[in-house]
């Protein structure tokens, strides 16, 4: 089981930049596979931006060129960099290890709000 803890989120302007981070423990960190999703009030869950063990990504549509995914191997840590963020970017994202079990030690998420 690996276990997670999401940060970073909060409240900014449109056009605004927030960085998320997603810790991970229990399990080896380079072999996973990491994802950001986010959910808005009424919608699904929808993928955001998904990064292998290998560092290849791959990007939702509607955050292509404004989203990057990264992890530092080091750190034990997965990166979500928003950019020229829009009020349609505002959901709770969440970070996930794709086909494994997580724990999340820091509640459900972390809230991104972006305002007009």
């Amino acid at each position: 089981q690996v276990q997670l803890v999401e940060s970073g989120g909060g409240l900014v302007q449109t056009g605004g930049s927030l960085r998320l981070s997603c810790a991970a423990s229990g399990s080896t960190f380079s072999g996973l596979a990491f994802a950001w999703h986010r959910q808005a009030p009424g919608k699904q869950r929808e993928l955001v931006a998904v990064i292998s063990s290998g560092g290849r990504t791959n990007y939702a549509e509607s955050v292509k060129g404004r989203f990057t995914i990264s992890r530092d191997h080091a750190k034990n840590t997965v990166y979500l960099q928003m950019n020229s963020l829009k009020p349609e970017d505002t959901a709770v994202y969440y970070c996930d290890v794709p086909g494994v079990v997580v724990t999340r030690l820091a509640g459900q998420g972390t809230q991104v709000t972006v305002s007009s």
